[in-house]
């Protein structure tokens, strides 16, 4: 099982002069990250290095910013691999301090400011979400936005055609049986189609 986080952590650690400004937070995707790495950039003008690491979508990235090939992002995506994090950005920003720390140095640095920020992190399961389509006559648009309700499920879209159809997401595990639910409340006259 995957978890992400509800809220941002954070750490700083001082290393040998140099000052380590950890985050890891929940993100989307891989345009949103590249947004929150630009912002840091823009905040913290005088900081040697940015440097992060994303896992989101499936996919994963990393990025050393300028330090030696493997010693900042790529450590920092292995934090998050270990903690089995999805949908999540880490970053670190470096403030050098004029004592260089060698490859093992930054490595453990790099890996301790992720590791500090989710040390007190509450992590959260990450249940894969079902996309489900519908349209209903008029007559039974209440009947499907409460029940719709009932089940805390997401409703992304709501059309008003010849039909009312109706875009919503739920946990995969209870897809099932909420269509079957549907289907009964509506006497059968909800008709779904595939994402």
């Amino acid at each position: 099982m995957s978890f992400t986080l509800a809220v941002p952590v954070h750490s700083e650690l001082i290393i040998r002069k140099s000052r380590f400004i950890g985050c890891v937070q929940p993100v989307a995707d891989r345009a949103a990250a590249q947004t929150v790495v630009a912002a840091l950039r823009s905040e913290h003008p005088g900081a040697a290095h940015v440097c992060w690491a994303l896992m989101a979508g499936g996919q994963s990235a990393a990025n050393d910013d300028g330090e030696p090939g493997g010693t900042a992002g790529r450590p920092m995506l292995e934090v998050l691999r270990h903690h089995e994090l999805e949908s999540v950005l880490a970053t670190v920003v470096r403030y050098f301090g004029g004592v260089k720390l060698g490859a093992g140095g930054l490595v453990r640095a790099y890996t301790d400011s992720v590791a500090q920020a989710l040390a007190g992190a509450a992590l959260v399961p990450l249940v894969r979400q079902r996309q489900l389509h519908c349209a209903v006559p008029y007559a039974l648009e209440g009947i499907v936005r409460r029940e719709i309700a009932s089940v805390g499920a997401t409703l992304n879209d709501v059309r008003h055609e010849s039909l009312v159809r109706f875009a919503f997401a739920l946990p995969e595990p209870s897809a099932d049986d909420f269509i079957a639910r549907l289907d009964d409340a509506t006497q059968g006259r909800a008709a779904w189609s595939k994402v």
